[in-house]
């Protein structure tokens, strides 16, 4: 019997490239509000495959609206990105913590479903700063707000809070929880709010000088592909234990100013450099422990990072091609 699974999100980055793997084997429905996810032709080609539910989650989910006999949930609908927790952080608390109880007060209902909530490396990432966690870092490390005066501030909260969520409520209702901590996920169709597109962008409108903030920080990119494939395999784990995992790559950690060089060779352009300081509240490095994610899956990073940009610049220089053209 094939699988019934419900992807909050479905529309965005993460969640479209889960159906698609998904809908080979399981009965997919996806539901977004399409206030962030997209809907062109990558989503047009999915349907005939899946089914799709608009609803906007900031508000609780009406009788009917939904089946209630999902095996698996995963809830990726949030609002991300660094420049939308500085500029708009309200946005980012109301809709990350609305969204989280209405799909948990929904999912109360629902007998036997296992639920893969969608937490970040930004939950973490004041107690990097603080020194209370060390690098690379593992989940079980304290959890803290270094500066709640900080709009950035806004996302890493939201997390911590749709982590303390999940727990309370797995507990009073009795649902298996997997709890991810994606870290710097990317891949095509991710838009336009995070480092490596936003480089793309830049370099292919011409940008020389091309300015990079935070050069000599360090990150460690996890492909979208290497991404699914960890979530699936621990929503699939029989545990009924909660577990909480990290998501990412910890073998490839790279300087933002040679991430910059590797996106310059790939789109073959080499314009100067100017570098600036790092903006408030970004990790100086970050670099997950993923021992738990090999231990419960044996699960293996397939997509390399220069592989993984190959990829991804060309999606991007292509997309940006069409837009200009009105495609």
């Amino acid at each position: 019997m094939r699988k019934k699974t419900l992807i909050t999100g479905g529309a965005g980055f993460i969640g479209l490239h889960l159906a698609r793997r998904l809908s080979a084997t399981c009965d997919v429905t996806l539901l977004d509000d399409f206030s962030r996810g997209r809907s062109d032709t990558a989503l047009s080609d999915l349907l005939g495959h899946v089914d799709l539910v608009e609803h906007d989650l900031t508000t609780p989910v009406p009788d009917g609206l939904l089946a209630d006999d999902f095996t698996e949930v995963y809830h990726l609908a949030a609002v991300v990105g660094v420049a939308e927790s500085n500029d708009n952080p309200r946005r980012v608390l109301r809709t990350n913590l609305l969204t989280t109880v209405h799909l948990l007060d929904w999912l109360s209902g629902v007998t036997g479903a296992t639920l893969c909530f969608a937490s970040s490396s930004e939950a973490y990432a004041g107690s990097v700063e603080a020194g209370l966690a060390a690098v690379p870092t593992a989940e079980d490390v304290p959890l803290m707000l270094p500066d709640p005066t900080v709009a950035r501030s806004s996302y890493g909260f939201s997390k911590i809070a749709g982590e303390v969520l999940c727990r309370t409520y797995a507990r009073a209702h009795g649902f298996s929880l997997r709890m991810v901590r994606f870290h710097n996920v990317y891949g095509p169709r991710m838009g336009y709010d995070h480092v490596i597109p936003q480089f793309v962008e830049r370099l292919l409108s011409g940008a020389d000088p091309f300015e990079i903030h935070g050069a000599d920080q360090t990150r460690a990119f996890c492909h979208v592909d290497d991404a699914v494939d960890a979530i699936i395999a621990l929503t699939a784990l029989p545990t009924k234990e909660p577990l909480l995992v990290n998501v990412g790559n910890d073998e490839e950690e790279i300087r933002i100013r040679d991430l910059a060089r590797k996106v310059f060779d790939t789109l073959d352009r080499h314009p100067a450099v100017d570098v600036h300081p790092a903006p408030p509240l970004s990790p100086a490095r970050r670099l997950p422990d993923v021992a738990r994610l090999r231990e419960l899956t044996g699960h293996r990073s397939k997509v390399g990072l220069d592989e993984g940009l190959r990829r991804t610049c060309a999606w991007y220089a292509q997309d940006i091609a069409a837009r200009g053209t009105g495609a």
